[in-house]
């Protein structure tokens, strides 16, 4: 609700006409029935059943009528004349494709949102220390040209969405916006980090539900990701020296506070043997497996599609 209050403010501040797609993946929470009770112009996409954040994603953008696509998580906060900024950095550079917000940690402190692609290189970076320094690209206060932008707060052109195909539905969730940003890159699109843009982001995702099935599910998307734009061989180093960074921080967490030892050797595990244990993508299915049992069946893409005009 915090996320759609920020929303209704936002589309006063813009001077074009703007509209709003909320998709319910399915939940079990009155989520849906609380945008409902809103009363606003918004429509309404509700799962039956739940699907992947690529595939999500995409039916949003490709259901979207503007030139240009602001996609949420529902963790996520926009602050004032956030939008107004990203939109204003699209119009202004007609190769970007996409345009990411500044993020913030509900106390305040930065939180990153844009890096260089992952590679053999950037993994090697991690494995000695060195992954802040090199990898993340949202610094400075000037607007500039990135990797990849985090999708919590992402404008995205439409045009340049379109023309790759969307978001990859072989992506669950993790790495879906680096893999989708990957391939705007290479058709001659970029992206850029807009610092005047700023979003609360409550990480809701990473510290909710299903800690381990997250953690295998993050692993998963990135050696997916790897093996698809650089090869089996590079998946593999990856797999090396991302574990190895992940061990070496489990030993510290032995004797620095504040710090999950376990956690890191889980990260550690998943990111050696990508395949082992259930990931998010097993829950869903078995979540959606117990809803088919205890009632009328439905297919995955069954979707009841609401808009207050038509009510």
């Amino acid at each position: 609700m915090r996320c759609l209050d920020a929303v209704h403010d936002q589309r006063r501040e813009l001077a074009g006409d703007s509209e709003v797609l909320v998709l319910d993946n399915g939940s079990d929470d009155g989520s849906a029935d609380a945008v409902r009770a809103r009363g606003e112009e918004i429509e309404l996409i509700a799962l039956r059943e739940r699907r992947g954040k690529a595939l999500n994603d995409s039916e949003l953008m490709e259901r979207a009528r503007g030139r240009y696509c602001l996609l949420l998580n529902e963790d996520s906060e926009l602050l004032p004349g956030a939008a107004a900024a990203l939109m204003s950095a699209l119009e202004r550079d007609g190769r970007a494709a996409c345009a990411v917000a500044a993020l913030r940690r509900p106390d305040g402190t930065p939180q990153a949102s844009a890096w260089r692609f992952p590679s053999v290189t950037t993994a090697l970076a991690a494995a000695i220390g060195l992954a802040r320094p090199f990898s993340v690209q949202s610094t400075g206060t000037r607007v500039r040209q990135v990797d990849w932008g985090q999708s919590c707060a992402l404008a995205v052109r439409r045009e340049a969405a379109a023309a790759v195909g969307w978001m990859d539905p072989s992506f669950f969730v993790y790495s879906d916006e680096v893999d989708f940003q990957r391939r705007l890159a290479d058709a001659g699109w970029h992206t850029l980090y807009v610092p005047a843009a700023v979003a609360i982001h409550h990480e809701q995702l990473s510290t909710g539900a299903l800690p381990l099935a997250r953690i295998v599910e993050h692993a998963r998307g990135r050696d997916h990701y790897v093996r698809k734009h650089h090869g089996a061989a590079a998946a593999a180093a990856v797999r090396l020296l991302t574990a190895w960074a992940y061990a070496a921080r489990s030993l510290a967490a032995l004797v620095l506070a504040g710090h999950d030892a376990a956690r890191y050797r889980e990260d550690a595990i998943a990111a050696l043997w990508p395949g082992r244990g259930e990931g998010l993508r097993e829950a869903a299915e078995r979540y959606n497996a117990s809803q088919r049992s205890g009632g009328a069946a439905a297919a995955p893409d069954d979707v009841e599609s609401w808009h207050p005009q038509a009510d």
